[in-house]
């Protein structure tokens, strides 16, 4: 049977372990499937690499790119800009690869109304004090930012329900088991 390329939005507020859930992921999973290197105005965290975890392009750069309209989605959160290549995604999925955006609310908002038939995913934490544990505990940000965030996440958690799943990211291993198990169902 043919796999079945798709788009798949993952997001869930700041903090609650996407990326950890997407290391584990793709280690697990079968090649039929790439992550989307999202573009971002904002300066890389110890340990990212350009081109990897973001493209870190300049304020100038990102809004060139809006004038010629070649995003799928934008957004600015936080005070930065983050953005998807659509040429990217459509390509990879034209070519029988399905396509993971990690990306915010308000992106994943834009791009399931511009791509109906795309798969939605929303990770949640299992309270919001772990949450905000587990942004102090990054410790990449001062807390003016760490503030914005947590405000921002308590109207991210408001829309789980325009979602076509939620996975509750108590165990990273049950959350990474369960993204496992909608990837299958919706890919193959």
């Amino acid at each position: 049977m043919k796999n079945k390329a798709k788009l798949i939005i993952f997001t869930g507020p700041s903090g609650v372990g996407k990326g950890t859930i997407l290391a584990d992921f793709f280690k697990k999973v079968d090649n039929n499937i790439v992550y989307s290197v999202s573009n971002t105005t904002r300066k890389p965290r110890d340990g990212e690499i350009n081109g990897m975890h973001y493209f870190f392009i300049s304020k100038e750069e990102f809004e060139d790119l809006i004038e010629k309209d070649e995003f799928l989605e934008w957004a600015n959160y936080s005070g930065n800009y983050y953005g998807t290549n659509k040429k990217f995604v459509d390509e990879k999925i034209a070519s029988g690869k399905s396509v993971l955006l990690e990306i915010e609310l308000q992106g994943a908002l834009l791009v399931m109304k511009k791509r109906p038939d795309a798969i939605s995913i929303f990770i949640t934490p299992p309270t919001f004090e772990e949450l905000e544990k587990r942004l102090r505990g990054r410790h990449s940000e001062d807390e003016e930012s760490i503030l914005k965030r947590l405000d921002a996440s308590k109207e991210e958690l408001k829309n789980t329900n325009k979602f076509n799943y939620v996975i509750e990211n108590d165990v990273v291993q049950k959350a990474v088991d369960k993204l496992i198990e909608i990837y299958n169902k919706e890919t193959k």
